[in-house]
């Protein structure tokens, strides 16, 4: 038997293996919502009914704390205590409920997910505090590179020959004026990974909505401050960006050291207002 054929019965096996398991473990769950309410909780234990109730209200109480935790930090735009790592959590939890509801109600999945890389960039313009160049990650998608060009880009950035046929180029420049690290990413996975190896404490990103949308909270408590590529061509094909709006949020985020006799293309520093339309 060759070794195609042994990866797909692992496969398989695996596969059947773990529906058929996940499957027994949802069967068991319904059984027991059947049964509690049918034997009833007082025949199990005496004090079975204040133990369920006291962990719903446990539960009810971490929901309701997640929630004005968010809340008041969305509207106050001032960090509260722990609502950093607190936050991450808080989204991993309530944004796929937000989407399912959301298509209840015909909201676009789009809409959604914008609104929400809409509000973390407020959260981030107003938590983060400013770093030196080398803890600032310029991350890029690597569809901002001309489609034609055989360099490879995604290991080392300085590859590009700077022809200005893509975005890349100025990227390239505002590196050079700024020191801050440029790297280029192929999926999720890559992004990840060049996270974990460069360390940042601080990311500003360029993708589309899907993948910001998922990095943000894959990379969270780690504040990234997100910014939408234009998409001519369509989506994952010769994307652009606009440099300036990198060189402006480069402004709020860098030390003022780093930036004596430094002008951004537009001499101006990225604002809340700004933040909203990216």
């Amino acid at each position: 038997m060759n070794k195609t054929k042994k990866i797909f019965k692992a496969r398989k096996r695996l596969f059947v293996g773990l529906i058929s398991g996940t499957c027994f473990m949802v069967c068991l769950f319904l059984a027991a919502l059947w049964l509690v309410p049918f034997i009833g909780l007082e025949n199990i234990h005496p004090g079975a009914t204040w133990v369920l109730g006291a962990l719903v209200v446990v539960l009810i109480g971490f929901v309701c704390v997640a929630y004005w935790g968010l809340f008041l930090n969305i509207i106050t735009k001032t960090p509260l205590p722990g609502a950093r790592r607190f936050r991450g959590l808080t989204v991993k939890l309530f944004l796929p409920i937000m989407v399912l509801l959301g298509k209840a109600l015909g909201i676009e999945k789009e809409n959604i997910m914008l609104s929400f890389i809409s509000v973390n960039n407020d959260m981030v313009l107003a938590e983060a505090g400013r770093f030196k160049p080398e803890e600032i990650l310029l991350l890029m998608p690597h569809c901002l590179q001309n489609s034609k060009c055989d360099r490879r880009l995604t290991y080392d950035i300085n590859n590009c020959k700077r022809c200005g046929k893509c975005p890349i180029a100025g990227l390239l420049e505002l590196h050079d004026k700024y020191g801050v690290n440029l790297a280029v990413a192929t999926g999720g996975t890559i992004a990840r990974r060049i996270v974990v190896q460069m360390r940042p404490k601080m990311i500003i990103a360029v993708a589309c909505y899907r993948d910001l949308s998922s990095g943000i909270q894959d990379t969270s408590p780690l504040p990234v401050f997100g910014v939408l590529n234009e998409r001519p061509n369509g989506p994952c094909l010769d994307t652009l960006v606009a440099p300036h709006l990198l060189e402006e949020a480069l402004h709020r985020f860098l030390l003022p050291e780093y930036l004596e006799g430094r002008t951004s293309g537009t001499g101006q520093t990225i604002s809340t207002a700004q933040a909203t339309k990216l």
